[in-house]
């Protein structure tokens, strides 16, 4: 090569990876993590309705509100038989009210 080409592979168009990266930024600051704060408050409004009723652990809780996101906001009847077996009917019913009410998918 007898031109001078050093200027055409010394600097490369980072322009399509900027877009990218700046989709990536927009979206989780529009989309994500307004989700994700949703979410956390939700679940934290769903703890401390459930704490009204009973007097349950903070990793039951978790363990409940799991379940009730399994079986798209109702307990199985394994859970209610063996993990849950000390909640009434009604404060079954309640809790899935609850879950129903925060957490609408």
């Amino acid at each position: 090569m007898l031109n001078d080409t050093d200027d055409y592979y010394r600097y490369f168009d980072a322009t399509v990876h900027a877009e990218f990266l700046y989709m990536c930024v927009e979206q989780t600051v529009k989309k994500d993590l307004p989700e994700e704060i949703a979410y956390l408050h939700s679940y934290d409004t769903f703890s401390k309705e459930i704490e009204k009723i009973v007097d349950m652990p903070h990793k039951k809780i978790n363990l409940l509100h799991n379940f009730l996101q399994q079986g798209n906001g109702h307990l199985s009847e394994r859970a209610k038989s063996k993990e849950f077996l000390s909640l009434t009917e009604e404060e079954t019913s309640q809790i899935e009210n609850i879950y129903a009410s925060l957490f609408k998918d």
